[in-house]
């Protein structure tokens, strides 16, 4: 047996994440590395912050990337905030939202789950109703874009029944963060994370995540340890505080290489400006949307509940969904992804995600498509 060092091929990724990584975010990831508790990389992390800040939105001081991907974002909010006994509402409308229920259930938490029809945004009215039958819950947590199905949901209207019911949320923008509006402080989000690997076309591996001042004193009046010792924010807080004279308490080793690609992304996505990028995602939309139906490709999500990053598509009534791929992968290099859950073999999913949501990609997209359509 021998080895020999390995070399991927060149692909263009339009399936539902990772997505396309600029020159420049790569190369980033090639510098030399250094110590994670290095004055120069101390400074470059207040910089990912103040980064990330903008790009959610908030002045929350604990906003930081957790060193691991968005599941891991996903569980650090609700190991943190959630301890056993107490109630939260689980918004479902797709894969993701199944992963908060678990989530709720391993803290020893109470997961009441408000049911939302695949493929369609959570319906505000079906949230408030079920927080007036269950008046003493203490969170709302829902997929702001959910990735398995191309539904975007009305956070900023959630966020705010929640509030009136006296609930903290909790919301995955795993998919949405960087290609959508989203405004953590505007609509009073209490805990959110999400992805490098999704809009910010970053390296996959690291969740962003950022808790509001009252989530944050949620944390520190627990009654109980948080089970999770690596994800526990009481700890990881005093590595990413902005502490007198630079110093950070030593928790981890950071993935030192890999912040410096999401510095780098964060950087771009800043200098595009915030609201372009969302511009920019739904423009390149709707050419994609334009030629899809020049093809007869339905989406499965009404076009106002739409997210534009993720296209989820029907797969044409006898067309072999998984020789597509292939042959798309095989003849264009190209990636586009399988429908997951209820969709699995039913669907395709598409993604005009950061740096792959440009005009060369929609067009290479449509013409490969239309040529494995008639192959």
């Amino acid at each position: 047996m021998s080895f020999s060092s390995f070399i991927p091929p060149q692909r263009t990724l339009m399936g539902p994440g990772p997505s396309d990584i600029s020159p420049q975010v790569l190369s980033a990831i090639a510098r030399p590395t250094i110590g994670h508790l290095d004055p120069e990389f101390i400074k470059m992390m207040d910089e990912v912050k103040s980064l990330l800040q903008y790009a959610f939105q908030t002045k929350n001081e604990i906003t930081m990337a957790v060193s691991a991907p968005g599941s891991a974002g996903m569980e650090t909010c609700f190991v943190n905030l959630v301890e056993p006994g107490e109630k939260v509402i689980v918004c479902i409308n797709g894969v993701f939202g199944t992963r908060m229920k678990e989530n709720v259930e391993r803290v020893g938490a109470e997961a009441i789950v408000v049911e939302g029809e695949w493929g369609r945004a959570i319906n505000p009215a079906q949230l408030e109703q079920t927080l007036l039958k269950h008046q003493d819950a203490r969170f709302v947590a829902f997929v702001h874009a959910e990735t398995s199905t191309g539904a975007l949901s009305d956070a900023k209207a959630l966020c705010s029944i929640a509030k009136q019911h006296n609930c903290l949320t909790i919301v995955d923008a795993v998919t949405s963060l960087g290609g959508v509006e989203l405004r953590v402080d505007d609509w009073q989000i209490d805990a959110i994370y999400s992805g490098s690997q999704k809009c910010l076309s970053c390296v996959p591996g690291l969740s962003p995540v950022s808790f509001s001042p009252t989530a944050v004193d949620k944390i520190k009046q627990r009654k109980s340890k948080v089970q999770s010792w690596f994800l526990d924010q009481s700890l990881v807080m005093d590595y990413w505080a902005n502490n007198a004279g630079g110093k950070r308490s030593y928790h981890h080793t950071a993935p030192v290489n890999s912040l410096y690609a999401l510095h780098e992304s964060l950087l771009h996505l800043y200098n595009e400006g915030l609201e372009n990028a969302w511009q920019r995602h739904k423009d390149q939309h709707d050419k994609l949307a334009a030629g899809l139906s020049e093809l007869y490709i339905e989406f499965i999500v009404p076009k106002k509940e739409r997210l534009p990053q993720l296209n989820a598509v029907y797969i044409p009534k006898g067309v072999d969904d998984a020789k597509v791929r292939s042959y798309l992968l095989n003849e264009y290099n190209l990636e586009i992804g399988a429908g997951l859950g209820n969709f699995a073999g039913k669907a395709w999913r598409i993604g005009l995600m950061g740096y792959s949501a440009k005009n060369e990609n929609v067009l290479l997209c449509i013409s490969a498509l239309k040529d494995a359509l008639t192959q």
